[in-house]
């Protein structure tokens, strides 16, 4: 018999501000991996405003300065500021080791999309070094920290574009094939749900739930200004229908919020959200909804593996 998908009160139109209305995070310490600007900064915001003491981990602290002055100055709280950068495996060690004290909230956020061809210094295609790679060998590095937290929740932002292709284990740093950036993207974007697939299963009995989600098509970001057509939706859009809901940016934190604080998916884990529900299995020709092979355990294990070989984890 098939699981009923989960379902909340919120939906494509709901802001992360509505989501967490209410709602007691005081006491709780969050991390906001990219949380210097689009959807990671108001996520960061949000987080605050229930109360949390959020760091923002960003590759620009002067950046990440001015963002922790604007929430700390428009919803009050505490907001620190760290230095990672996601594609330097060093810098990842160095702000872990720098983490002091239990960890309840990890929301990797940060990510690049539809980059051209380039490499780390250990040869690693970009995109899924730094959406996945980076990200993974965060959260193992933080899995003390999470597990001291007695209840710590880590957030996967991933996309609709996962639905274009799967991770493909033979050449994952197209060594061999030809670099295409979209396909890149989307084996990054696949690997983030396969992550917290496994990521759930290894860590649940630690008290560490693990959840991936599409925060939809964002708006006037950075990220979609760069890569042009992003910037505005259609006039005749409607959210829920058969493609990705457009938000801005405070729409865009909403999934993220609800599965960072909210108590209504409380010891909910190994899922994929969009909209501020539980997706509904991908139907081809739809942009919408988690593809198969995306939530499927033994490619979310077989990635474990290759990627705690490649980050020495």
């Amino acid at each position: 018999m098939a699981t009923e998908l989960l379902t909340t009160p919120f939906g494509a139109r709901s802001t992360a501000a509505e989501v967490l209305a209410g709602v007691d995070l005081a006491g709780r310490r969050a991390i906001v991996t990219g949380g210097a600007s689009g959807i990671g900064v108001e996520t960061a915001r949000a987080l605050a405003g229930a109360g949390a003491e959020v760091t923002l981990a960003v590759r620009d602290p002067a950046a990440g300065k001015r963002t922790a002055d604007d929430i700390a100055a428009t919803v009050g709280g505490t907001v620190r500021v760290g230095r990672l950068d996601l594609a330097d495996q060093a810098s990842v060690g160095a702000f872990a080791a720098g983490w002091r004290g239990p960890l309840h909230i990890l929301v990797n956020n940060a990510g690049v999309m539809a980059a051209p061809l380039t490499r780390t210094a250990e040869g690693w295609e970009t995109q899924f070094a730094t959406n996945h790679l980076g990200h993974f060998a965060l959260a193992n590095a933080l899995h003390g920290a999470l597990a001291a937290a007695g209840g710590a929740r880590v957030v996967s932002l991933s996309s609709v574009g996962h639905v274009n292709g799967g991770v493909d284990f033979d050449d994952p740093h197209f060594e061999r094939r030809a670099y295409d950036p979209w396909v890149a993207y989307s084996q990054s974007k696949t690997a983030n749900v396969l992550f917290a697939v496994e990521a759930d299963r290894r860590w649940r009995a630690d008290g560490i739930r693990v959840n991936a989600l599409n925060p939809g098509r964002i708006t006037s970001t950075n990220l979609g200004r760069r890569l042009g057509g992003l910037a505005d939706p259609p006039a005749a859009f409607e959210p829920d229908s058969a493609a990705v809901s457009w938000k801005n940016a405070e729409q865009g934190a909403a999934t993220s919020v609800l599965l960072a604080g909210s108590p209504l998916v409380e010891g909910v884990g190994g899922r994929y959200f969009e909209d501020c529900a539980e997706a509904a299995p991908h139907r081809p020709g739809v942009r919408r909804g988690v593809a198969a092979y995306a939530l499927d355990p033994q490619d979310a294990a077989r990635l474990w593996r290759l990627s705690a070989d490649l980050t020495e984890v």
